[in-house]
């Protein structure tokens, strides 16, 4: 529930008792539980018009899940191909760069050979 343990379960029911004092806190849970019950009521009513909605455009629940299923299976290939394609073109990157790295090294070895600094 919420991650919350049983010691910081205690600590909070412990400061709401002395903010609150014994006499206010039946009060308060029943009033938090009228609340609680109002929330899964409202959001049970929210369900069942969006439920009703799409059987009303012919959608129900197999034809959404395969749809989310397809979308989802779309992704995949397009997050392995992106993936493919960029390990092939960070391969070739590196390789281009690499061999360009070295003939730079060969030049500069060339021309700084005879004339090497001593000191």
């Amino acid at each position: 529930m919420f991650g919350i343990g049983g010691g910081e379960l205690v600590f909070i029911l412990f400061i709401v008792l002395m903010l609150f004092g014994s006499d206010k806190v039946p009060e308060i849970a029943r009033t938090m539980g009228k609340a609680m019950a109002q929330l899964k009521h409202a959001t049970n009513d929210i369900k069942s018009e969006i439920q009703k909605g799409a059987e009303a455009n012919g959608l129900d629940a197999k034809s959404l899940t395969d749809i989310t299923g397809n979308i989802n299976a779309q992704i995949n290939d397009a997050k392995t191909n992106l993936l493919s394609d960029t390990t092939s073109l960070s391969g070739n990157l590196l390789g281009d760069t690499t061999t360009e790295i070295n003939k730079v090294k060969e030049d500069i070895d060339s021309i700084s050979g005879p004339v090497k600094r001593q000191l």
